[in-house]
């Protein structure tokens, strides 16, 4: 695979972009409806249990930093090991870009051409994802580092925007739902970091200061993302109410129309379309690169230049039979993909330790 090195930074930028966009965009909605005001107590507990799989998806790295998790499983028990690694990270990305496609498409056409037909979003969407990765690692790192900026900025404008509204009382009562509930809600954002962690497992190697820093990488990008999220939760719940939220499926949309500053720029979602469409694009990108790395170690491949353009065309179809009918893109963001994301995402760095610890002295 790629021996391109990317900085701290870089590393620490692409697992904010892949986690924030759909958090924002459509997740806290679930949690409203799941959980009502105690959506930010959900997406604290989340970002925790983020945290520690990060952890746990460092340990795995550590142990053979130069590898990542396909060919360390390739190392410790052979090549059909590696390939059924490669063949579960291909599955889980090809599945996330359900939910990622369900987000940009419907921010773009919703509030921005309404009148296009989603096949050319899905089409678009696609053929940048596919550019990024024939042009690698480094140069979706960068565009990273755009994305940054433009979260960053959202977030500035949301919260000047939002004040003047903010009534903590919405808020109230804390724990309404009960500590149970509101920890089995935190589902939903732990499918967000789930593409955060399996990214890492895929790039962990390329972070220049990963013999160093490994851990502290991961730890500040999982943490980083959920309180730039959390600051949505916090004004989708005090500005708008649980309620109002829940009914909306891109409720960050309605929370940037009640926003304003000053008597001059009200109403700026299309402003914040304008920011999020590229850390959006960069999801896409990064879900079709992970793809691709899986596919190529499925095939054999030494590099994934040959597994761009057939896992575009799966992934494409894929996600516009997703965002064709509503009905179904909700039903497969809220009660598939929790449920395809989490085992993997957690269940494949636990495997991977167990084998460390049985077959760690093997070298194949």
């Amino acid at each position: 695979m790629t021996k391109t090195r990317i900085s701290n930074g870089m590393f620490i930028a692409m697992l904010i972009n892949l986690c924030f966009v759909k958090s924002i965009g459509v997740t806290q909605g679930v949690l409203a409806r799941s959980v009502g005001q105690d959506m930010w107590i959900a997406t604290l507990l989340g970002t925790i249990q983020g945290i520690g799989v990060i952890y746990l998806t460092y340990l795995v790295i550590r142990k053979m930093p130069d590898k990542n998790i396909m060919e360390i499983g390739e190392s410790l028990l052979g090549g059909w090991f590696g390939r059924a690694i490669g063949l579960i990270v291909f599955v889980f990305f090809a599945a996330g870009i359900g939910p990622l496609m369900l987000t940009f498409v419907y921010h773009l056409q919703e509030y921005f051409l309404p009148e296009a037909p989603r096949v050319l979003f899905v089409a678009a969407a696609m053929a940048v994802g596919m550019v990024g990765c024939y042009y690698g690692l480094e140069v979706m790192a960068r565009i990273a580092l755009v994305g940054i900026l433009f979260i960053f900025l959202l977030n500035a404008l949301i919260v000047v925007g939002s004040v003047d509204e903010f009534d903590i009382r919405n808020l109230l009562p804390v724990l309404e739902s009960g500590f149970p509930r509101t920890l089995a809600a935190s589902i939903h954002l732990d499918s967000d970091w789930a593409l955060s962690t399996m990214l890492a497992a895929l790039i962990y190697p390329a972070a220049k200061d990963f013999r160093q820093r490994g851990a502290l990488l991961g730890i500040v990008a999982i943490a980083a993302s959920g309180l730039l999220i959390i600051i949505w939760s916090l004004l989708e719940g005090a500005v708008l109410s649980a309620e109002v939220t829940s009914q909306y499926t891109l409720s960050c949309m309605k929370l940037a129309r009640n926003a304003h500053i000053g008597h001059f720029l009200q109403r700026y979602e299309m402003i914040m379309i304008s920011l999020y469409s590229i850390p959006m694009l960069f999801e896409v990108m990064i879900c079709l690169y992970g793809a691709t790395l899986g596919a190529a170690k499925l095939c054999g491949l030494k590099t994934n230049t040959r597994t761009v353009l057939p896992a575009g065309i799966v992934l494409g179809v894929f996600g516009y039979w997703i965002v064709e009918d509503h009905f179904v893109a909700l039903y497969y963001l809220e009660r598939i993909w929790p449920w395809i994301a989490l085992p993997i995402a957690v269940g494949l760095p636990v495997t991977m330790l167990i084998v460390q610890a049985l077959f760690g002295g093997r070298k194949t």
